[in-house]
C-alpha cells in the first residue's frame, strides 16, 4: 500500500479505512501488526491511531496476545471500542421478525424475537412489527451502548438494487415495501435492506474466508429457495433488484406450480413444500403451501433414509432440480465453492447422489468431488451475522474513516 495518493484528504480516509479493515478483521493488533498488515509507514500508523484513539473508536490495553511471539517489552495492543457504536439488525422472514443490537465490535447487547402472521401482514403492519421491536430494544439499552448509527435488514424476498425496498416476497401480500426510507425516517441513520441469501453469503465470507473468498454461491434451501452469489469478491446484484433467484429459474417448462405463481421452477420441486406435495400425491399444479410443519418435514425425511418408496423419490426429484440449476449458474460461471444453507442442508444426504449425477454428467467437468459443498442447516444466526457486517462496515468505511462525527442518539419519534 501507498502512504500517498492524490489529495491530503484522500490519503487520510484510505489510511483510517486500511487500520480499521485490518483491525475488524483481525481483531487485537499491536501497532507493529498493523503496519504488517497494512503495509503502511510506522509513523502514519502510530498518527492514525493516536487520532483514532483520541476519538473513541479505537482503544489501547496491554494484552500478551499482541506481540506475543516478539522478544523485549510487551506491545501494546489495540482494538475497537465498542461503546462508540450501536448497529441494529432486522431479520424479516415467515411469520418471524427478529431484531438484533450490536456493539462496534460485533457483540451482541439485546435481541428480540416476535412471531408475527407475515401471510396476512400489510405494509403498515410490517413497519409497526419492525419498529416497535427496535424501540423497546433502544430504550432498554444499556447506558454504556454507544449511538445507533445504522439499521440493516434481511429478508425473505427480492430487494431493490439500491438497497432500500423490498420489491416483492412471498411470505407477504404486499410488495414495494420501502422498509429503509420508514425506518431511516423514524431513526435518523442510514438503512440497508438486502435480500437474506445475500446476508448469508456475507457472512460465510467473513466467518470462513478460507473457503469463501473471491467466488462462491450460498443457496438457501428452506420454504423458498434462493442465492447469495459472490464473483470475483463482490456480490453479483442485478441492475435493479436483488437478483440471483436461483430458486426461480426454468427446472421442467410449464411443471410445477411456484409460490411465485409461474410454471416449472427449481423451487417447485426442491423447497420443502414441493417435496412434501410430491409425496402426497398432490397434482403439482395445487396451490403450494404457505407453511410447512418443520415436524413433519423431518419426519419424512427418515422415511426416505430408511427405505425405497415415494419419499426417497421425492427427495431424488429436489436433489435433480437442484443440480440442473447449478449445471445451468456453472455453465455460466465456471464452478465455484458452494454452501448449502437452511432445513434442506439438513437432508443433503438424500439430495447429494442425484445433485452431483446431474452436475458431472451433463457439464463435461468430470470427477463430482470436485464440486466443493459444505452444508449449515441453520440460516438464521448467519443472516443476522451478515447484516452486523453489513453495518458495521459501513460504520467502518463511510463514518469512521472519513471522520465524520458519530449522530447523537436515535429517539423513536
Amino acid at each position: 500500500m501507498l502512504d500517498e495518493i492524490a489529495r491530503p484528504d484522500d490519503v487520510r480516509r484510505q489510511n483510517r479505512r486500511l487500520i480499521l479493515g485490518a483491525m475488524r478483521q483481525y481483531g487485537l493488533l499491536s501497532r507493529t501488526d498493523i503496519v504488517a498488515h497494512t503495509g503502511l509507514s510506522p509513523s502514519t500508523v502510530s498518527a492514525i491511531t493516536t487520532a483514532l484513539i483520541a476519538e473513541g473508536i479505537i482503544g489501547e490495553s496491554r494484552d500478551t496476545e499482541a506481540g506475543s511471539n516478539r522478544r523485549g517489552r510487551p506491545q501494546i495492543a489495540l482494538a475497537l471500542s465498542p461503546e462508540v457504536a450501536t448497529v441494529a439488525t432486522v431479520e424479516l422472514a415467515l411469520n418471524l421478525v427478529h431484531a438484533v443490537l450490536f456493539d462496534y465490535t460485533g457483540q451482541v447487547i439485546a435481541e428480540q424475537f416476535q412471531r408475527i402472521p407475515t401471510l396476512e401482514a400489510s405494509t403498515d403492519d410490517l413497519i409497526k412489527s419492525v419498529s416497535s421491536m427496535l424501540d423497546e430494544l433502544i430504550e432498554n439499552s444499556p447506558t454504556r451502548a454507544g449511538p445507533l448509527l445504522h439499521i440493516s435488514m434481511g429478508v425473505q424476498g427480492v430487494t431493490d438494487a439500491a438497497s432500500s425496498t423490498m420489491l416483492w416476497s412471498p411470505i407477504t401480500p404486499d410488495s414495494n415495501i420501502a422498509f429503509g426510507q420508514a425506518l431511516s425516517e423514524r431513526y435518523g441513520v442510514k438503512v440497508a435492506v438486502a435480500n437474506d441469501c445475500n446476508m448469508i453469503a456475507e457472512a460465510l465470507r467473513w466467518t470462513d474466508p478460507e473457503n469463501y473468498a473471491e467466488d462462491f454461491a450460498a443457496i438457501l434451501l428452506s420454504h423458498g429457495i434462493g442465492m447469495g452469489l459472490y464473483l470475483k469478491g463482490k456480490p453479483f446484484l442485478g441492475a435493479y433488484s436483488s437478483a440471483s433467484e436461483f430458486g426461480h429459474m426454468l427446472h421442467v417448462p410449464n411443471g410445477a406450480l411456484c409460490r411465485c405463481g409461474r410454471h416449472g421452477c427449481i423451487e417447485a420441486y426442491a423447497s420443502d413444500y414441493a417435496i412434501l406435495r410430491d409425496i402426497a400425491g398432490e397434482d403439482e399444479n395445487a396451490q403450494p403451501t404457505q407453511d410447512v410443519n418443520t415436524v413433519e418435514f423431518n419426519k419424512v425425511a427418515d422415511i426416505a433414509r430408511a427405505k425405497d418408496g415415494k419419499e426417497r423419490n421425492a427427495f431424488r426429484k429436489a436433489g435433480q432440480a437442484i443440480g440442473s440449476g447449478l449445471r445451468s449458474l456453472f455453465s455460466l460461471i465456471d464452478p465455484v465453492p458452494v454452501a448449502l444453507v437452511g432445513p434442506g442442508a439438513g437432508v443433503f444426504d438424500l439430495l447429494e447422489k442425484d445433485l452431483r449425477a446431474i452436475v458431472s454428467g451433463t457439464s463435461g467437468w468430470g470427477a463430482t468431488q470436485d464440486l466443493n459443498i459444505r452444508c449449515y442447516p441453520d440460516e438464521h444466526p448467519l443472516i443476522l451475522q451478515g447484516c452486523m457486517m453489513t453495518s458495521l462496515l459501513h460504520l467502518d468505511t463511510q463514518i469512521f474513516a472519513p471522520g465524520d462525527a458519530p449522530v447523537k442518539r436515535a429517539i423513536p419519534a
